[in-house]
């Protein structure tokens, strides 16, 4: 790559020397930069190079070691990172020890929170804007031109979110300094949905957008050099007025709005936030940017290329020509492919069946079934809880919900599941992909807690899958459980074929009962392995190579756990280990230890092995099972420990579960 600005640019001191004709340039270092990593190690592409010019302006602007810049999502924060002394780091993006795919404090003073989840920058950056007018920090155009100014970026259609409206609710009651950048660019990772993207889209086409290049540098001649007096309250409301032809949406909630304005034109976007970063009241700045900006490819298909695996140009095409063609590294088929033909093949029978995802209808699958089942299947946008109020009703009414749902974002959704899905006894399914460790995405996205979420609701239904086969069979027991909530977990991660049987001959889900995958009539020990975690602990048995017998168990049910295998072993002195990918507090094996208190069985017997209580950070997938103990050399190393040790050690490593095993 051959770039001239952007290894120059240590922190944004060295950004701001450089004049406004070289900005462009940099722009294009700063793609560059980004496309040549996400094609190596993969990432978030579209969002991030959609917003180079804004995040250059802001940066130019702005002086972010003092003021305060909060994220949204924060899957667009790569240009952020590069223009604050990052770009050294960019070969490490994502990967162990190297810097992570969202903002993260740990890494730099410019990143204040860790972000991963919609809606939440607005609300942050008014707790932050309260917090510096308490301690005699905030600016104040007279009193306190020194001090701190607050910037919201908000984006990929999060606004829309339900937290996003409750902090333009309370940013409207701010006296004082409050920037809201709004990153328009028609898209969140899928089309945008609902009336409010409706309007936005409206006002994107309006003949004032088309003509706001030009209208730009008029704005500024009209308004006051920088001056904050109340002439440019009533100016700048003028100009809102000139920019949008219908009353502002956000002046509703108390911001006076600007925009939209082009956010790929520097020249203009450093004027416009010239002028407003002084102004003295809440202000909401419309900005318009194209999702995958500079690459045609992504351009035409910024959903594919919103998180891409690796890829590589399949033509002698720049990648930033009209005619490039690129083609996706594939490794297998996946639990989310899987699941969509499932959900498929499981609708053209029940007509009864309905499905939704929040944003995430790639992502989780439900693109598949939207185009065969368009009038029973619905993209909600980014509102899990809505989604789960909405899933409830129509339960209600007699149908049979499947909710699609990543498990890092169904917290968003816990009130909505107690008190409308779980207190009326509503039988919603929910299906949780990317449970478990994620790769490297990250702690923001880890579904580390979905078992203890849920497992507290009377009469609802826990499983995991740990193929393609137990997937289609946890599904069609879900469609006929009508008790209560039922879900079905699945890691980001392949099918595996290691236990496939014929269609016909897998056996069915019964409620509460595990599948032996490996038996012996006198096992020195058993696994019980939850979801993919089986096929992990036949691995393990593998690599002990006949040192022990070890009967294996596909554990299916988290809640009701099996607990009448449980107490046969047990019973019987045969040691449980249990295996999962979930956190140890309230997880999987905290459900057999419950079991084991309600049948007065010897707990001492139980090992569990599940994600420590601590962040582990991006890595591949691979690499944080392994860093948790959960790869098949770590179960395999805790089988000897639990078999060799002494029976007071025995006693001490069961009850510090996989912590204690693996530094002992």
């Amino acid at each position: 790559m051959d770039m001239k600005i952007l290894p120059t640019i240590k922190s944004p001191v060295d950004l701001r020397k450089l004049r406004i004709d070289q900005l462009p340039e940099l722009a294009r270092d700063i793609r560059q930069a980004i496309c040549g990593q996400i094609m190596k190690t993969g990432g978030h592409f579209a969002p991030n190079v959609g917003v180079v010019e804004l995040t250059i302006a802001l940066h130019y602007v702005f002086d972010f070691s003092h003021d305060r810049l909060l994220f949204d999502v924060g899957h667009q924060c790569y240009p952020h990172k590069l223009l604050t002394g990052r770009f050294p780091l960019l070969s490490g993006l994502r990967q162990k020890h190297g810097i992570a795919g969202f903002p993260d404090p740990r890494e730099s003073d410019y990143d204040l929170f860790s972000v991963g989840h919609a809606g939440t920058s607005i609300s942050t950056a008014v707790g932050m804007a309260r917090g510096d007018t308490l301690k005699g920090e905030a600016f104040e155009p007279k009193t306190n031109p020194d001090g701190r100014r607050v910037v919201a970026l908000i984006g990929d259609a999060s606004i829309v979110n339900g937290v996003a409206m409750e902090g333009l609710n309370n940013a409207g009651t701010l006296k004082r300094q409050f920037l809201v950048v709004l990153n328009d660019n028609g898209m969140s990772i899928a089309k945008p949905q609902g009336a409010v993207a409706a309007y936005f889209d409206r006002v994107r086409v309006n003949p004032a957008f088309r003509k706001m290049k030009r209208m730009g540098k008029d704005v500024v001649s009209h308004l006051p050099g920088g001056s904050i007096v109340e002439e440019m309250y009533h100016r700048l409301g003028e100009v809102a007025k000139d920019f949008v032809t219908e009353d502002a949406w956000f002046e509703k909630f108390g911001l006076l709005t600007v925009g939209p304005i082009d956010g790929h034109d520097i020249p203009t976007l450093v004027d416009i936030l010239l002028e407003v970063k002084s102004f003295d009241r809440p202000l909401v700045l419309h900005v318009h940017t194209v999702k995958g900006k500079g690459f045609n490819f992504a351009e035409g298909d910024a959903t594919t290329f919103h998180s891409p695996k690796p890829f590589e140009v399949t033509n002698d095409q720049h990648l930033e020509s009209e005619g490039c063609k690129v083609k996706l590294k594939t490794s297998g088929r996946s639990f989310t492919s899987a699941f969509g033909d499932a959900m498929i093949e499981m609708m053209k029978r029940d007509e009864k069946i309905v499905a939704c995802s929040a944003a995430m209808p790639d992502g989780t699958g439900i693109s598949k079934v939207l185009p065969e089942f368009p009038e029973r299947t619905w993209d909600t946008g980014i509102c899990e809880s809505h989604a789960m109020d909405m899933m409830a009703g129509l339960a209600k009414t007699g149908f049979k919900p499947f909710f699609a749902v990543y498990s890092t974002f169904l917290q968003r959704a816990f009130d909505q599941v107690f008190q409308e899905v779980a207190l009326q006894g509503l039988p919603v399914r929910l299906c949780l992909d990317r449970a478990g460790l994620v790769g490297g995405d990250g702690a923001v996205h880890h579904g580390f807690c979905d078992i203890s979420l849920l497992r507290v609701f009377p009469n609802s239904v826990l499983m995991a899958a740990m193929d393609e086969s137990s997937l289609k069979a946890g599904l069609e027991f879900m469609r006929n459980y009508e008790k209560g909530l039922s879900s079905i977990r699945y890691p980001r991660d392949n099918v595996s074929d290691r236990c496939e049987v014929a269609a016909d001959e897998f056996p069915p889900f019964k409620l509460g009962k595990a599948r032996p995958l490996l038996q012996h009539d006198q096992p020195d020990a058993a696994i019980l392995g939850y979801g993919t975690m089986a096929i992990s602990a036949l691995k393990a048995v593998d690599i002990l190579n006949g040192e022990y017998k070890i009967n294996v168990y596909d554990a299916r049910f988290a809640k009701p756990v099996d607990v009448d295998l449980i107490q046969s072993l047990l019973q019987r002195g045969i040691p449980i280990i249990t295996v999962e990918d979930h956190g140890i507090e309230g997880g999987f094996g905290s459900s057999v230890i419950d079991a084991c208190n309600e049948r007065k069985l010897d707990a001492r017997l139980v090992t569990r092995l599940a994600i420590p209580c601590r962040w582990i950070y991006h890595d591949s997938r691979d690499g944080q099972l392994e860093e948790a103990g959960l790869d098949p050399n770590s179960i395999a190393r805790t089988v000897r420990h639990v078999l060799d040790a002494s029976p007071t050690v025995e006693i001490e490593i069961k009850t510090e579960a996989s912590e204690k095993i693996r530094t002992s």
